[in-house]
Parts: C-alpha cells; sequence; structure tokens
C-alpha cells in the first residue's frame, strides 16, 4: 500500500469521517479511519460528545485528544460534536430514531459550521491540512448533503450487508408489489419475488425487521430507510464492509443504480492483514463502550478444543425477561460449555442478577460448572480462540463478518433491522450456521445448540466455515478483491481531493 506523494502543490488529502454514533456503526469506520491512515491520509473521526464521554475523555468541538479506549495512530484525531439528547436518552434500539431525528434536526447545523472552521484552516495547530473529503455514514444522509454544501465532496458508508442494502433500496418495489407491509394471515415461509436476484431463497420472515413490522407503507422508519439507500444514488460513491464473493449478487445489483460501490471488507481483517504484512505495532483496540472482562480469555484457555459456545446478542440489542430465562435454561440444558455476554442494558426494565436469583438450584449449579457470564468481551479474540466451537449470535453484520474471519459456525438468533436477512445468508445460502429466526423457547435452543456443536450438522457446517474464511482471509491480500477494490477507492479519493482544491 502506497503513501501518496509529496507534491507540495496538492495538499495531502484529510478526510472527515462520521459514523453513526452506535458501537457497531463507530469501530467499523475507525477501521476505515486506520487504513486510510496507512495510506497516507490525514483522518478526522467525529463522534458525538455523549459517545466520547464514555470512552473515558470529555470533549468540546475544539477538543481532539485520544481517548483511552481508541488507539494511538499518527495522522488521526478525535473530534465531537454534541448529538443533542437528553444525558439519559437510550441510544439502543429503542431511541435509535429520536437519535437520528436529533442528529439531523439540532446536530447538523453545528456539523457544518464545525466543517466549515475545518475547511478554511491551511494547517492547523496539531499539523492537520484542511478538510479536502468527507466519508459520512449512509444513514445520516443530511450531513452528506451539508458536506457538500460546504464543498466538500462527500461519499457514503454503509455498515451494514450489501444484502440488506439492496432489500431496503427495493422498498418501493415491495410496496407496491403488496408484499409489503404484511397482510393479515400472511404466511411468514411465503417467497419474496419482488427484490431481484434474491428470489430462490427470500422469505417473508427473512427480510429486515422494518418491512416486517410495518403496519402501512407509509411507516416512518420503513420510509427512513428507502430515502437514506436512495440518497447514495446522489453521493460521490458508495463504500460497503463486504466482499465481492460473498455478496455477489447483492453487489451486481446496486452497482446497476450505484456504480461507484466500493466492497472492502472485512474492515477488521483487512487492518489484521496490513499490520503483519508490513511489521505495525498492533495496539488491538476497537471503539468499546463498556469495559471488556479480559478474564474470559483465562476461563477459555481452561476449555477443551471446540467444547464452547459462545454467546452475544451485539451491543444495543434488547430482550425481555422472558426470552433470557428460555436462553440460560436451554444453555444449561444442552450440557454444553457456554461464554455469555450480558450487557448490563440487554434487558428492559430488569436486573438479570434478579433473575439468576429467581431461577432453580439446578440451573444456576450447571451455569456454576459449566458457564462464564461477563458484560462484554473482545469479541474478535474470543471468535479466534480454539475452545470456541461455535457462536450463538444476533446476526449483526460485524459479528457475522467476526465469525466468519474466525471460521467459527453460527446459530442465529436475529433481533433486528439487517439481521433477519443475515442470518437467512448464513443458514440457507453460505450454510455456515443455522438459522433460529422467530424461535425463542428452550426445548428448540438447546435442540439446535447441540446440533451445532455436535454430529453430523455440526461437521458440515464447521467444514464450510473453515472453507468460506479462507476465501475471506484471500481477499484482503493483495491481489485479493478487496485489497484491489481498497486501492481503487483510494485513488478515486484522491482525485476528488484535488478536484476540490482547484
Amino acid at each position: 500500500m502506497e503513501t501518496p506523494g509529496t507534491d507540495s502543490s496538492v495538499p495531502p488529502p484529510h478526510v472527515l469521517i462520521f459514523p453513526f454514533p452506535i458501537q457497531g456503526h463507530m469501530n467499523c469506520m475507525l477501521y476505515l479511519s486506520e487504513m486510510l491512515v496507512y495510506s497516507g491520509f490525514h483522518i478526522t473521526l467525529l463522534l458525538t460528545d455523549h459517545n466520547l464521554s464514555l470512552l473515558g475523555s470529555s470533549s468540546n468541538n475544539n477538543n481532539h485528544s485520544h481517548p483511552s479506549s481508541l488507539p494511538d495512530i499518527p495522522r488521526l484525531r478525535v473530534l465531537s460534536i454534541p448529538d443533542c439528547l437528553p444525558a439519559d436518552h437510550p441510544r439502543n434500539l429503542d431511541g435509535w430514531v429520536e437519535l437520528l431525528d436529533s442528529l439531523k434536526t439540532n446536530a447538523c447545523p453545528l456539523y457544518k459550521s464545525l466543517l466549515l472552521d475545518l475547511c478554511k484552516m491551511d494547517v492547523s495547530a496539531d499539523g492537520f491540512p484542511a478538510v479536502t473529503c468527507v466519508i459520512a455514514d449512509g444513514i445520516l444522509p443530511f450531513m452528506i448533503d451539508a458536506s457538500e454544501q460546504v464543498g466538500v465532496p462527500a461519499i457514503a458508508f454503509r455498515t451494514a450487508s450489501a444484502s440488506s442494502v439492496w432489500i431496503y433500496y427495493c422498498i418501493p418495489q415491495l410496496i407496491q408489489s403488496g408484499e409489503v407491509p404484511f397482510r393479515d394471515g400472511a404466511d411468514w415461509d411465503e417467497p419474496i419475488n419482488s427484490i431481484p436476484g434474491m428470489e430462490s431463497f427470500l422469505r417473508r420472515r427473512d427480510l429486515p425487521s422494518p418491512c416486517r413490522l410495518a403496519k402501512n407503507p407509509e411507516d416512518k422508519v420503513l420510509q427512513l430507510l428507502a430515502t437514506c439507500t436512495a440518497h447514495s444514488e446522489r453521493t460521490r460513491g458508495l463504500i460497503l464492509n463486504t466482499l465481492e464473493t460473498l455478496e455477489s449478487i447483492s453487489l451486481e445489483q446496486i452497482r446497476a443504480h450505484m456504480p461507484t460501490t466500493y466492497a472492502i471488507g472485512p474492515l477488521h481483517e483487512m487492518v489484521r492483514a496490513y499490520r503483519s504484512q508490513n511489521n505495525v505495532c498492533a495496539h488491538d483496540k476497537s471503539v468499546s463502550l463498556w469495559h471488556q472482562d479480559c478474564t474470559c480469555m483465562t476461563w477459555l484457555d481452561q476449555q477443551p478444543r471446540r467444547s464452547v459456545i459462545y454467546v452475544s446478542y451485539g451491543s444495543i440489542a434488547v430482550m425481555t425477561q422472558e426470552s433470557l430465562i428460555e436462553f440460560w435454561i436451554a444453555l444449561v440444558n444442552s450440557g454444553e460449555h457456554f461464554l455469555w455476554v450480558v450487557r448490563s442494558d440487554l434487558l428492559r426494565g430488569e436486573e438479570w442478577t434478579n433473575i439468576r436469583d429467581s431461577l432453580s438450584l439446578e440451573v444456576r449449579k450447571g451455569t456454576e460448572e459449566r458457564g462464564c457470564i461477563v458484560s462484554w468481551v473482545p469479541q474478535v479474540e474470543v471468535l479466534a480462540h480454539p475452545a470456541v466451537g461455535c457462536f450463538l449470535t444476533h446476526s449483526g453484520w460485524n459479528s457475522t463478518l467476526e465469525s466468519i474471519v474466525g471460521g467459527v459456525p453460527m446459530l442465529c438468533w436475529p433481533f433486528a433491522v439487517d439481521q433477519q436477512i443475515n442470518s437467512r445468508l448464513v443458514g440457507e445460502v453460505w450454510r455456515i450456521g443455522l438459522d433460529m429466526k422467530d424461535v425463542c423457547d428452550r426445548t428448540t435452543i438447546e435442540k439446535m445448540v447441540r446440533a451445532a456443536m455436535n454430529g453430523e450438522t455440526a461437521s458440515e457446517i464447521r467444514k464450510n466455515a473453515h472453507e468460506l474464511a479462507k476465501m475471506v482471509n484471500n481477499s484482503v491480500v493483495e491481489g485479493g478483491s478487496s485489497f484491489e477494490n481498497f486501492q481503487r477507492l483510494i485513488e478515486y479519493i484522491k482525485s476528488l481531493c484535488k478536484r476540490n482544491v482547484q
């Protein structure tokens, strides 16, 4: 990977990167930031004050110190703006629409003012040149428009799977065909025919949750996602954290409408591969809004190879007390060892410790003997551990990619947004796991845990997962599709920056 030239007449590219302020989006775009730094760019990563404070550093618009939870990388600085929500607002899936509305209505003018200031400075006090390009989260189209209004070219980045992006783009067709909203009494296993390229495997129940939940065509969330996705047609380009061979059908369809689309994932593996090949000291840090309990690694060290089922529902999913109890009893009854991530905000209105105390002595004893329950873990490291035999996951895209790279089969229990289609890809298209969507009873969960960990089914999906991991790992090294797409993206950003300063 080459560094841009030293022509003094052309300022070095300086890209401002603005993720939607939830952990999965921030992590993904931090990896992109690091890769762009390795390519010689200056990067400003823009977070919200709320999240920057959670990362261990108080912040205001003029603060660009690095929080302790973020890597200290040369030419990468962190700035922040307020999200303009009360401190106690739930910034999870229950409150993400309000967060988006506040960013659009209240924070966007602040962003525009900050960007104007960053464009005026030839060189700032910390040696950063003027911003010459913006890469903003694709679900922040108003930030992309604000960037262009200031005169800075902007590229969209969608952190979800290409397949979900393609479905969101096709929401108008789903509505026109009458397939969405679902009619009363609809068969959820009925095939969907309005998504080109997916007719052979897509069912009603595999559509993203906004399609499943909408009661009328004007549903706010449904229209919001359709509008955000259609907006990417009007941006300078679209970046996706995926790879050509993994989602070739969806990428082909997307490029028919958005030709300047770059598939450059999995980004976390791109970063790891670059560090390894160029002897870059690995800092192994990501954006974590929770304290990582690394004692789980010691516990894993004590378990036999492929004997542990790792359980995590991601960073923003929430669940009911009843669902958690069903999973808990099923995990214990399966007889398998399990490492279970239970975030402090996982449950709606209930402390999980209260639930633990209400369980039977048998379940509590089984947990003590075979279980390890923690609040958060270094997930990439966990998935690379030889003791892990399966990942019971919510099927978020970051988690899905991390499991694929680790060659770990999945047991999918999708919760919301793109997770339903991701779990269908895992179970039906790639055949590297089992899809357990729309099921939450202890008997079924126990049965599927056993199937994913032992026997003929486990052997098949383990073999498929191993083969897919090799294919994905090959994509991020020189000559691989993601590596080459990233080189093209670098040259494209340089061209935008040069035009912007002329």
